[in-house]
């Protein structure tokens, strides 16, 4: 690989809302777009990470060929050598490198990891399943056999990453430079400052953001929904009693949710929204025009996305399959004659 590598992932087994479209999927495609020129962009789908908790299995894989379809509808090039977008589980050398790396890693490390606390606070030890435990280590995998400097990470998956230099480290230590570390916190925070997305808010508790888990959902738009259930949603959004609209978070957050949401789907600046309706009186006036371009939005997404086969996604998904694999077997080559597994170069 003659460029740096940026990685991503992008969950395929739930519903995106449209909190993920504007917080999460439209920056990476602008940065996929911005940055291919300069570097590769590995997107990659977790299939194998998404079940680490209890999900339908029975629909995951279309769900993952709809999240291919989606991005696709939504402006990812599909025909950049420097963009691959590649399922997990159809790159073998992700999980036989998360057995190697396994073995170099400690139960108190992985024990220790906040967001497998999070998720098993409340379960029987014996419900909790090994897979979340071990996730920090494929992460690891995912990031490692591509030499990836840049990855963009939530503040929850910060530990996974200073985990992946900490495994990267001592696995080179002993063995010599076998894995590339990726750019430690500080670095990658300044690379990725200007692809973050606004977090869009829940509509009817415009204290936490808008999340497929909620639920009963009366909150959450997702990108399925019809244009009366969008309009319905979002003239149902919690305000306040205040009676003026300003855009200001802590006093009037449901509010500024929905500048923020407009300013998003609009494409005008949060500036010029404010100033628009900074003043007004009348709510519904500011919720029917929010739910007019939100509808405008999903109505135009889903009528790309129907013109998007299941055979076009596949064959995107192939091709960068395998580039993926080429790429991963190499490092993943150079762990096994490591650990003694192969024998090495003549």
């Amino acid at each position: 690989m003659d460029k740096k590598v940026i990685l991503t992932g992008i969950r395929a087994n739930n519903n995106l809302t449209l909190g993920n479209y504007l917080g999460a999927m439209l920056p990476i495609i602008e940065m996929a777009k911005s940055r291919s020129d300069n570097y590769q962009v590995n997107m990659f789908i977790p299939d194998l990470h998404s079940f680490t908790t209890p999900i339908d299995h029975s629909k995951l894989y279309e769900q993952i060929i709809d999240a291919a379809r989606l991005f696709i509808a939504a402006g990812l090039p599909t025909k950049s050598a420097n963009i691959l977008m590649y399922r997990q589980s159809y790159i073998p050398a992700h999980s036989e490198l998360t057995w190697i790396l396994d073995c170099f890693t400690g139960m108190g490390e992985l024990s220790r990891m906040t967001q497998y606390k999070d998720k098993s606070a409340g379960s029987a030890d014996d419900r909790i399943s090994v897979g979340l435990f071990n996730y920090p280590v494929l992460m690891a995998a995912d990031i490692l056999l591509y030499n990836a400097s840049y990855i963009p990470v939530g503040d929850d998956q910060t530990q996974h990453l200073e985990f992946t230099r900490d495994i990267a480290e001592r696995f080179n230590a002993q063995f010599g430079n076998i894995f590339t570390l990726p750019a430690p916190l500080k670095s990658q925070r300044e690379f990725f400052s200007q692809e973050k997305g606004i977090r869009i808010k829940d509509l009817v508790d415009p204290s936490k953001k808008m999340s497929k888990s909620d639920d009963s959902n009366k909150g959450v738009i997702f990108l399925s929904d019809t244009p009366a259930e969008v309009k319905k949603k979002i003239m149902s959004a919690t305000t306040d009693s205040i009676g003026v609209i300003n855009y200001d978070h802590e006093n009037q957050p449901g509010i500024s949710n929905l500048l923020d949401i407009y300013s998003m789907v609009s494409g005008k600046d949060i500036k010029n929204i404010s100033a628009e309706f900074t003043g007004k009186t009348n709510y519904g006036e500011l919720k029917k025009a929010v739910a007019d371009e939100v509808v405008r939005l999903i109505e135009d997404l889903q009528s790309k996305l129907d013109k998007i086969s299941k055979a076009q996604a596949v064959e995107f998904l192939e091709f960068s399959e395998k580039a993926a694999n080429d790429q991963a077997n190499s490092i993943l080559l150079y762990a096994q004659i490591a650990v003694g597994l192969r024998s090495k170069a003549k």
